[in-house]
């Protein structure tokens, strides 16, 4: 590649690292609790930001672990993330009431695997068909999601974003 055409790129690249910087910047807490307020997670995170503290386990390989967060126990994906329940969801579904914009902002849990494997968590484990065709991963009969605005293991930004949003405990019920 010529250094006629490397310019370009590299000034793509400044402009996309600065617009990340510019919108991590602007995803802080707001400390109500609310996130919101459309239910998705609009623009805001809302729930305890755990960045200070490291969760004592990670993603090992298990679709489903636990880590310990600044709301205690709560169940993590294969890459250590915080999952979480969206209340607009009925137990035992077949389908994600999570649809559209919903999912860029709430990604879904998903497996490979016919049998995922677990690491720490007692409820009962399962998968339902994504709008895309995945598995996603579901824990007593609930589907579970990730928050795109948590950036890191341990970080539970998306606890109570719009009330209806919350971390899971190891057993499968819900963090309030």
């Amino acid at each position: 590649m010529g250094e006629k055409n490397s310019k370009p790129f590299a000034v793509a690249m400044a402009v996309l690292c600065s617009a990340a910087l510019l919108l991590a910047g602007c995803s802080g807490g707001t400390g109500s609790g609310n996130g919101g307020g459309d239910g998705y997670g609009g623009g805001y995170g809302g729930g305890v930001d755990s960045a200070s503290e490291a969760p004592s386990e990670s993603g090992s390989g298990a679709d489903l672990g636990v880590a310990s967060t600044g709301l205690g126990d709560v169940v993590v994906d294969s890459q250590g993330m915080t999952l979480y329940y969206f209340t607009k969801d009925e137990k035992g579904t077949s389908s994600s009431a999570c649809t559209g914009d919903c999912l860029a902002k709430w990604p879904i849990a998903s497996t490979t695997s016919d049998e995922p494997v677990l690491e720490g968590v007692t409820g009962e484990v399962g998968t339902i068909e994504s709008p895309d065709g995945e598995k996603q991963l579901t824990l007593n009969g609930m589907p579970l999601y990730t928050f795109a605005q948590d950036a890191k293991p341990g970080d539970t930004a998306g606890q109570g974003v719009g009330g209806v949003w919350f971390a899971v405990a190891p057993d499968g019920t819900m963090i309030q």
